[in-house]
């Protein structure tokens, strides 16, 4: 089992509560299938770079897991099928990768800022 990290950008027309059931269809999509949730991370509504079907703002969606390669196509068919979801992109993590974000959900990765006023430059 390798490990994966997905980014969905859900339409902005759809409530809090429906974008956050949309996503968890896909997490019953991923668990059903033998994947292992790592950790999952809701951006909330943000902007876009640049209009996605004439729309400028998404609900964006972060998800690491764990799980077999044949699971990928799976699960990026029926992001392709449902309309809600504007776009998408997965990538597998190597083990540079997933120890970085192993340490950034520990907190052992403060923002530049708060590096700065530990140290006292301030």
């Amino acid at each position: 089992m390798k490990n994966y990290e997905t980014v969905i950008v859900l339409t902005p027309l759809l409530s809090e509560e429906a974008s956050k059931e949309v996503v968890a269809k896909f997490r019953k999509i991923l668990t059903d299938n033998g994947a292992e949730i790592v950790h999952e991370d809701n951006w909330g509504l943000k902007k876009l770079a640049y209009p996605i079907q004439k729309k400028t703002t998404g609900y964006y969606t972060v998800t690491e897991f764990k799980a077999s390669g044949e699971l990928i196509n799976k699960l990026e068919v029926e992001y392709k099928r449902d309309e809600r979801v504007m776009r998408f992109l997965t990538v597998a993590l190597d083990k540079h990768a997933a120890a970085y974000t192993e340490r950034k959900r520990k907190g052992e990765l403060a923002p530049k800022a708060a590096r700065k006023t530990e140290e006292g430059v301030a």
